[in-house]
């Protein structure tokens, strides 16, 4: 068995659960339910995702709630013989990072999955690697489509049996976000600015063919950096066309002081983004009232499927909230444990010829999550196309908009 099993420091329900989990033994399953017998060892749920750094309110929630589905799982037996351990690697959203993280767990034969990962640019480094051990990853938040597709949609092809996700895609998340600022909004000269990072660049490019398609102009496209801070050269350039829009492809640290710049430099418009924008730190960092974004899914807090997880999620009483990913994160870990259970059974024991028999049961997944129906189609993508659209009102993200998208 690996060591491995207390790497994190993060969460204190999360570091009970890990240090309880020892091996050769039966262990009550709590509230009066009969004990577990646990006596075949630990296995594995991963995490990749940014745990440290300006993502990490994201990151934090998609880990704590793999722990909270992990922790549930354990409480019902649910793998027999088994007791399932949460490992975090933290990715800092950065592909390199990612790579060795995923490297990591991959070289752990008692990892059954990997809940993973944020950024749809860390998961291109990470799938090959989870991929050549048969590591099924299960992604709560990349929407780049070419990650289970390929680059040319007209022809798709599925990238790695590994690889599932439980969230839509930029192909539809960009069109629903257009359809929005265009027709219901009204907003007909649109500039468009991307960090050029892949979700930022392919989100941006999918809306502005809907934004076209639906009779706005984009009248400027601009690109700045990750990291950058100071805004005022691309807000000039961008202020001169006189958009009515600024739709920005990129994630809340750059976002939220991007919109208060503007503001400052009198480009008085709404920015819109989608699902990495739709986070109260963006507002924190400076996104004003009247900003827009949208996010995969129906609300967390309004939906009836979730209740339970919320109320369960609150009462682990996690530093973190669960944030824009977390109840996804908890359907991908439920997704991968069944999985697991099944390939495992009453009686069996958990190797690595197994991996095939796990990937074809979370391929065939069908259940009532937290976020709704969860099934996955011949590409691994989620079978699930709802989203909404949010905006700024009151210092708080407000749901304007939920539906089904269509491509």
């Amino acid at each position: 068995m690996s060591s491995r099993i207390a790497r994190f420091a993060v969460a204190p329900a999360v570091l009970l659960l890990v240090a309880a989990c020892g091996t050769n033994k039966v262990e009550s399953a709590g509230n009066g339910a009969a004990a577990c017998d646990t006596s075949k060892g630990n296995l594995v749920v991963g995490v990749v995702a940014p745990l440290s750094g300006s993502l990490s309110a994201v990151g934090l929630g998609i880990q704590n709630a793999t722990a909270l589905a992990v922790d549930e799982a354990n409480a019902k037996c649910a793998v027999k013989g088994y007791k399932l351990a949460v490992v975090g690697e933290d990715d800092q959203a950065t592909p390199q990072v990612g790579a060795q993280a995923a490297s990591k767990l991959a070289a752990d034969d008692t990892v059954l999955g990997v809940v993973g990962t944020y950024n749809s640019s860390v998961a291109q480094a990470v799938q090959p690697i989870l991929a050549s051990k048969k590591i099924a990853q299960v992604s709560p938040a990349n929407t780049n489509p070419s990650l289970t597709v390929g680059d040319n949609p007209a022809r798709p092809k599925r990238q790695f049996e590994t690889y599932f996700r439980v969230c839509a895609t930029d192909n539809f998340q960009g069109p629903y976000a257009a359809d929005y600022l265009v027709r219901k909004a009204g907003k007909k000269r649109i500039a468009l600015i991307t960090d050029g990072k892949t979700y930022g660049k392919g989100l941006a490019d999918e809306f502005s063919k809907q934004a076209t398609k639906d009779g706005a102009t984009i009248v400027d496209r601009e690109q700045v950096g990750e990291k950058d801070t100071d805004f005022a050269g691309v807000l000039t350039k961008v202020r001169r066309f006189s958009p009515d829009a600024v739709y920005y492809g990129g994630e809340y640290p750059v976002a939220g002081p991007l919109s208060k710049q503007a503001q400052g430099l009198g480009l008085n418009v709404p920015v819109m983004g989608g699902d990495g924008i739709f986070d109260k730190n963006f507002i924190q960092l400076g996104g004003k009232e009247g900003d827009l974004a949208t996010s995969v899914g129906a609300p967390t807090d309004q939906l009836q499927s979730a209740q339970d997880f919320v109320k369960a999620y609150n009462a682990k009483g996690y530093k973190d909230p669960y944030a824009a990913y977390g109840a996804f994160a908890y359907d991908a870990a439920n997704a991968i444990i069944a999985g697991a259970a099944k390939a495992i059974g009453d009686a069996g024991t958990w190797g690595n010829s197994m991996r095939e028999t796990l990937l074809k049961n979370i391929g065939s997944y069908s259940a009532n999550g937290a976020t709704g129906p969860v099934a996955f189609d011949q590409y691994g993508d989620s079978t699930n196309k709802v989203l909404t659209v949010y905006q700024v009102a009151d210092g708080e993200w407000k749901p304007v908009q939920t539906g089904n998208a269509s491509s």
